[in-house]
């Protein structure tokens, strides 16, 4: 066989796609397993934007290879967006760059800006998608430590006094996941002038900005941000559209051009019709959000009773598609509880740690299922709970 590149050596399959093969082998066998871990919506997007979809097909140019910088309607609606919701102020022509969701941007950020010797700070806990795309490129992730006791947000003035002459981007990610940690506009202006003083730049990635959140924030904002930020952003969340793969990322139109040299040597634009559905998913009212974060408060609160169920401790303030909660002492981490739940109760919770060492003492759920699924799942925890006191 022919070995694999040296690069594969530092990054492992992602944790979600190992388990999801074990959960499938158990449904295999007869078991119902009720999974609460993979943050995937399962309500679908608006009407009209399925619509634009179905209408769009009939284009005549429906099916031919598009842009590489996305259709001018879609990277309008951006800008409109983002000035109707953020406040922010984006030139659809040079500021706005559609992706194909914004994993694939993260990845293409890293490869156009590091390589061999550069250094990229990255959140502990935090994505791991942040860590696979710095060590793809070639560069080394240095971790800043985040806990509850600083409510989730790095310590910029501790970050300040270490060796940054290396670091070339620092990944940030609020609203957080997987903490569901908030941000204020104060913090954002903190992160730009940090980013400043040590010629670092900051990328905001921030598709749970509009979920069990009313207050709609983006680093762009921030004074100074043009120059040292970038920002992405996704419909996938906010829109119930994580399969269509429509992302965004927003900054200097130099630092969109550099990404662009690297995008357009992997991909051949993205599908008509889907563009036109994201344009008419950027024009959705307000009512839209209002719905979507009724259903989510909902969820929210069977979620608390399941934690409450198990002993956890959390925020009742969170913002985005999870949950994150502290796990009982009578476990030594929160793999060893998820683990426990998905044998003995057949559901699955996501262990904290594969966000990183700090999320150790922690588990995750997600809100990406019905109100009778979360009230099956505690009961499920409950009688198993009972067992072990019998």
């Amino acid at each position: 066989m022919i070995q694999t590149a040296a690069r594969l050596a530092h990054v492992s399959e992602y944790y979600f796609a190992q388990k999801l093969r074990a959960i499938a082998q158990m449904q295999a066998d007869g078991k119902s397993v009720i999974n609460l871990g993979i943050g995937s919506p399962d309500l679908p997007p608006a009407p009209a934007v399925e619509a634009a979809l179905t209408t769009a097909l009939a284009h005549p140019q429906a099916h031919a290879y598009q842009s590489y910088t996305g259709i001018p309607d879609l990277r309008k609606a951006w800008a409109e967006w983002y000035m109707r919701w953020y406040g922010v102020t984006l030139d659809p022509n040079t500021q706005i760059l559609p992706l194909m969701g914004s994993k694939e941007g993260i990845l293409h950020l890293a490869m156009s800006f590091l390589e061999a010797g550069d250094v990229a700070l990255l959140p502990n806990p935090g994505y791991p998608t942040y860590r696979a795309a710095t060590v793809l490129a070639g560069a080394t992730p240095l971790y800043y430590e985040l806990d509850a006791r600083n409510h989730w947000l790095p310590d910029l003035k501790a970050l300040a006094t270490q060796d940054l002459s290396r670091v070339k981007i620092m990944w940030v990610n609020y609203p957080h996941m997987p903490t569901g940690a908030r941000a204020s506009a104060a913090f954002f202006q903190d992160l730009v002038d940090f980013g400043r003083e040590n010629r670092i730049l900051i990328v905001n990635d921030n598709p749970y900005s509009f979920i069990l959140n009313d207050t709609h924030m983006s680093i762009l904002a921030a004074e100074g941000a043009s120059e040292w930020a970038l920002e992405f952003n996704s419909l996938s969340k906010s829109h119930n559209m994580a399969g269509w793969r429509m992302g965004m990322v927003a900054g200097h139109p130099a630092y969109l051009q550099a990404i662009l040299r690297f995008k357009s040597n992997m991909d051949s634009g993205q599908f008509y019709p889907l563009q036109k559905a994201a344009v008419a998913a950027l024009q959705l009212p307000e009512t839209w959000y209002e719905g979507l974060n009724a259903q989510y408060k909902a969820r929210q609160q069977r979620v608390f009773a399941l934690l409450d169920v198990l002993g956890c401790q959390y925020q009742r303030d969170q913002q985005g598609l999870f949950v994150w909660a502290k796990i009982p002492d009578t476990y030594p981490d929160g793999y060893a509880l998820s683990d426990d739940l998905l044998e003995k109760a057949h559901v699955f919770v996501t262990p904290g740690g594969i966000f990183g060492s700090a999320g150790a003492d922690y588990v995750r759920i997600a809100l990406c299922s019905e109100c009778t699924i979360f009230d099956e799942a505690t009961q499920r925890i409950q009688s198993f709970l009972n067992a072990i006191k019998v």
